[in-house]
């Protein structure tokens, strides 16, 4: 009698831990969290984009201060519009 009670506790257990389980996965395929989740992930995804684009931007104007320092070339500001020119060729 033991030997059966013993069955149908750990039965009972195991059905409710399987049930709570189930009713989360269940509850994370709606489509209301399957949005919210695409829309955290677009989120970060557009965070990782803008600070990749950051870092490359300060890394290629401290690359370009290296470079101007090593060949010498002065920054100068154009007296008709006030815009740097920076050795590029107008055309």
């Amino acid at each position: 009698m033991i030997r059966r009670l013993f069955w149908l506790g750990l039965g009972a257990a195991l059905g409710a831990l399987i049930v709570r389980r189930l009713t989360r996965a269940a509850q994370a395929l709606t489509p209301q969290s399957v949005a919210a989740s695409l829309a955290d992930a677009m989120r970060e995804l557009g965070s990782g984009i803008r600070d990749f684009g950051q870092d490359v931007r300060a890394a290629m104007s401290d690359r370009e201060v290296e470079l101007r320092e090593a060949l010498g070339i002065e920054d100068a500001v154009t007296p008709e519009d006030g815009i740097r020119n920076r050795g590029r060729t107008n055309y």
